[in-house]
């Protein structure tokens, strides 16, 4: 059953780490252009592999830790796969930070140069840097037939990719607030969260800058999607006055959960997933579309220049488009399943999932969701620089 698995968190940055950790790295550090490598431009079309999916049946997969039903289970969707396709996954759950993943591999990638993998496994932000710099390869659309019929509208048009050409959704998965009913009335906005009274020195924030940058933006009132310096200013400084005034107990990753459900706060930033997982246990955890809306994000497939498996790696996406399989997929990891149709199917396989909105949300619950506009290397470097000032000092 899904409340066995590893709660583990796909989304922060200095994964798990929270204040402490964070605060040890350095301002200086983070003046570092990250993200900056010079002639990493790449052109797709120039760094292609050879494709030898029919002759070597084989597939080498990068995910993050916990991101899959249990592979070693005969029934399991990754067992059924290699069954099915007769294709032998190499499955390695290397993904532990999209920073960290990306100094991993920026110097053969920005050399056109190969990783290695054929399909890695990075979140919204990451992916679309990455097609950026063309250090991706585009799908053959005629192979993922099941992405392009059945991804969930909310999903499609992205900035960065808005005809499916480079990525898929693995899972998804939503930004909110968090409250313990126990310990707390209900709390109905980021900035209720941020300023009420009884409140202050209780509450936890996400180590994710663009997950609370986005929620601070609104604030502010300005879209995540598309705003303008001036705008980015006056949310941190927004922010910058809330840690100030000691709201703020920490900033953390994941661990904020253990926090939540020991009533050491009582409200918190969160990620839908996690909540999922504390309610198996604590019923009084409650997660709430806050009034300035839901961040809504993915962690996406894409295939990376030099893979030498690309059609293996499309008969994988394509198989975890079809409904059946995606349903039994998020009855482990409990995250929003990207696939049209998986709803119904998952009657079938686990029926006290199917009315669970933060698996299955309607079009209400994501009627007013965002996502952090895409930023350059120089947005990047800046940003990254405001908010260490402001949650490491």
């Amino acid at each position: 059953m899904a409340s066995t698995r590893a709660g583990l968190s796909r989304r922060t940055v200095l994964r798990g780490a929270g204040t402490a950790a964070f605060a040890g790295l350095s301002v200086a550090a983070l003046k570092l252009p990250f993200f900056e490598v010079s002639g990493a431009q790449q052109d797709p079309a120039a760094c292609r592999a050879g494709d030898v999916s029919e002759q070597e049946r084989r597939l080498v997969i990068s995910n993050w830790p916990g991101y899959i039903d249990p592979k070693r289970k005969e029934t399991s969707t990754f067992q059924v796969f290699q069954q099915q396709t007769g294709i032998t996954v190499d499955y390695t759950d290397d993904v532990n930070d999209n920073a960290e993943f990306y100094a991993k591999v920026r110097n053969q990638l920005g050399s056109c140069q190969p990783i290695d993998r054929d399909l890695v496994m990075l979140t919204d932000w990451m992916a679309a840097r990455m097609i950026g710099l063309g250090w991706t390869q585009p799908f053959d659309r005629a192979k993922v037939p099941n992405l392009h019929a059945n991804l969930i509208e909310p999903l499609r048009n992205r900035q960065w990719d808005p005809d499916l050409e480079f990525h898929a959704p693995w899972q998804t998965g939503l930004t909110g607030l968090a409250y313990n009913a126990a310990k707390t009335g209900e709390v109905r906005s980021f900035s209720e969260l941020l300023t009420r009274s009884d409140l202050k020195g209780k509450i936890t924030l996400l180590t994710e800058m663009r997950d609370t940058m986005g929620f601070m933006l609104r604030v502010v009132g300005a879209d995540p999607r598309d705003f303008t310096q001036d705008q980015w200013d006056d949310a941190i400084e927004e922010l910058r006055k809330v840690v100030s005034d000691g709201q703020v107990r920490a900033f953390t990753g994941n661990d904020y959960t253990q926090d939540l459900a020991a009533g050491n706060i009582v409200a918190c930033e969160a990620w839908s997933g996690d909540i999922i997982q504390l309610q198996f246990e604590n019923p009084d955890i409650k997660f709430v579309t806050p009034e300035e809306g839901l961040s809504l994000w993915s962690d996406n497939m894409i295939v990376p220049n030099g893979a030498t498996h690309q059609a293996n790696a499309e008969a994988w996406i394509d198989y975890y488009y079809d409904p059946e399989v995606a349903a039994r997929l998020a009855a482990w990891v409990n995250y929003i399943c990207p696939v049209e149709g998986a709803r119904e199917a998952m009657e079938k396989i686990d029926p006290s999932l199917v009315d669970n909105k933060l698996i299955f949300p309607d079009a209400e619950s994501l009627a007013d969701t965002f996502d952090l506009m895409p930023l350059d290397d120089r947005q990047t470097i800046a940003y990254e620089r405001d908010w260490s000032d402001v949650i490491g000092g």
